[in-house]
C-alpha cells in the first residue's frame, strides 16, 4: 500500500522540531555556562511539554476527526471549530488559574524561585492552545504541511530566540525561559495569514459532535505527555540542595535516550492506517501477522538503542554537551524508553480499535506506578527515578498488551474517527 498523505510532510516537522530541541540544550547551556545555570530552563522546557500536549493534545484529535468526517460528507467546519476554540479556552483559562495558585510550590520545586520563569510557563501553555487548534485544523482538512509547519517552526523559532540571547550576551535565565514561551505563535500565525487555517461554513455543531471521546483521550494523554516526561520532572524535585546540575546531567540523558521513540513517532502514521485497513475488512489473522512484524521490528530497534546508550552514550553525551553520564544510566533509560516505545505502539492499535477507554486505564496505570515505584525505593538519585521509569513503562506495555487482547477477540474494527485519533496521538512534544 502507499504511504498515507501526510505522512512525510508530518515525519520531517517532528524531525525538525526534535533535531532543535537538542541543539536548544546546548546552545543555552553554551551562553549560561554550566550545567548548573541551565537547570531552571530544562525544568521549565520538560514541565513545558509534559503539561501543553497532555491538555490540547486530545482537543486537536477530536478537531481533527470532526472535521475530517465533515469534510468526507461535503459539510463546512465552522461551527465545530466555534466548539473548539470555547472548549480550548476553557481548558486554558482552568489549567493557567491552577498554575497561578500553585505557583510558589513552582517557583520553589523547578525554577529556584525565578518568577520570570513561573510567568514563562504559563504563557507558554496559553501559547500552545492556538498552536493545537491549529494542528487540528491543518490535519482535519488535510492539510499537512500547514502542520509540518506550525509542528517544526515551534522548534525553529525557539533555537533562533535563544542563538540570538546568547549572541548578544544575555546571561540570565528569564529571556530563554520566554523564548520558549513565545515560540509556538510564529508558527500559527504564519499558517493563519497564508489562509491555511480557513474552515467553511456549515450545519450548527452539537457538543456531542467535538466530546465523543474527549474525557477518555485527556485523562491517557496527561499522564502518557506526563510519563514520557517524568524523569527530569521527579528528578528535580527529589534532587536535594547542591544537585542542580546532576538534575540537568539527567535532561541529557533523557533526550539521548528517545532518540529512537522520536523516530518511531516520525513514521508511525505510515504504520497505522495499514494494520486498521486489515482490521477493518475484517483480515484478523494478517492483522495480527502485521503487528507481530511491527513488534519485531520496534523490539530490534529497542536492543540497538539500548546497546548504542551503553556502549556510545557516554561519548555522545561528552563531546556534545560537554557533560558526563555513565553508560548503565543511559543503558537504563534507553531501555525504559523502549519499552515505553513498545507500549505506544500497542495503545494506538487499541485505539484504533476503539479502544480509548482501555488506554486512558492504561496510561493511568502506568502513572501511578511510577509514582508508587519512585516513592517507595531509597536509591540514589538517578536510580530511584530510573527504576520509576522501567516500571512504569512495563506496567503500560503489561495493560495495552491485555487490552490489544481483548480488543481482537471481541471482533471490533476501526471507524474513521478513531483511526483518525491513533494516527494523531503523539504524546512526544519538544
Amino acid at each position: 500500500m502507499p504511504v498515507p498523505e501526510g505522512t512525510i510532510p508530518v515525519a520531517v516537522g517532528l524531525l525538525i522540531a526534535g533535531v532543535a530541541s537538542y541543539l536548544f540544550l546546548k546552545v543555552g547551556k553554551e551562553a549560561l555556562g554550566s550545567d548548573e545555570a541551565l537547570q531552571p530552563i530544562t525544568s521549565l522546557w520538560v514541565a513545558t511539554f509534559a503539561l501543553a500536549p497532555g491538555v490540547f493534545l486530545p482537543v486537536e484529535q477530536e478537531l481533527a476527526r470532526a472535521l475530517s468526517s465533515r469534510r468526507a460528507m461535503g459539510m463546512g467546519g465552522k461551527p465545530v471549530l466555534r466548539k473548539v476554540i470555547a472548549l480550548g479556552t476553557g481548558l486554558a483559562a482552568i489549567v493557567s488559574a491552577i498554575i497561578l495558585l500553585a505557583s510558589p510550590a513552582l517557583a520553589s520545586a523547578f525554577f529556584n524561585d525565578d518568577w520570570v520563569l513561573v510567568v514563562a510557563l504559563l504563557i507558554a501553555f496559553v501559547s500552545y492552545t492556538p498552536a493545537h487548534i491549529a494542528r487540528g485544523v491543518a490535519s482535519g482538512h488535510g492539510r499537512f504541511r500547514a502542520y509540518a509547519i506550525v509542528m517544526a517552526s515551534d522548534g525553529v523559532v525557539r533555537i533562533a530566540f535563544c542563538l540570538l540571547l546568547a549572541v548578544i550576551g544575555v546571561k540570565t535565565v528569564g529571556p530563554y525561559g520566554l523564548a520558549i514561551a513565545f515560540a509556538p505563535l510564529p508558527g500559527v500565525l504564519w499558517v493563519y495569514f497564508r489562509g491555511q487555517l480557513k474552515t467553511d461554513d456549515g450545519p450548527a455543531a452539537e457538543w456531542g459532535e467535538v466530546t465523543q471521546n474527549l474525557g477518555w483521550l485527556l485523562v491517557g494523554s496527561m499522564f502518557a505527555a506526563g510519563l514520557v516526561n517524568a524523569g527530569p520532572l521527579a528528578a528535580t524535585v527529589l534532587a536535594e540542595p547542591g544537585q542542580e546540575e546532576l538534575v540537568t546531567r539527567f535532561t541529557y540523558g533523557v533526550l539521548l535516550a528517545r532518540i529512537p521513540l522520536f523516530l518511531f513517532q516520525a513514521v508511525q502514521a505510515a504504520l497505522l492506517p495499514r494494520l486498521s485497513q486489515l482490521a477493518a475488512r475484517n483480515e484478523i489473522a494478517e492483522f495480527r501477522q502485521g503487528l507481530a512484524r511491527l513488534m519485531k521490528v520496534v523490539l530490534l530497534v529497542a536492543v540497538v538503542g539500548t546497546a548504542g546508550a551503553y556502549v556510545v552514550g557516554p561519548l555522545v553525551i561528552e563531546k556534545f554537551y560537554d557533560s558526563e553520564l555513565s553508560g548503565n544510566t543511559l543503558a537504563t533509560l534507553a531501555f525504559s524508553s523502549a519499552i515505553y516505545m513498545l507500549a505506544l505502539a500497542l495503545a494506538q492499535a487499541v485505539i484504533a480499535l476503539r479502544g480509548h477507554r482501555l488506554v486512558a486505564l492504561g496510561w493511568a496505570c502506568a502513572g501511578i506506578t511510577f509514582l508508587l515505584v519512585t516513592w517507595l525505593n531509597n536509591e540514589p538519585l538517578f536510580r530511584r527515578v530510573e527504576f520509576g521509569l522501567v516500571a512504569s513503562s512495563v506496567a503500560a506495555l503489561v495493560a495495552f498488551a491485555l487490552a490489544l487482547r481483548h480488543k481482537l477477540s471481541t471482533g471490533v474494527v476501526p471507524s474513521g474517527g478513531s483511526l483518525m485519533d491513533a494516527i494523531t496521538d503523539m504524546p512526544l512534544e519538544s
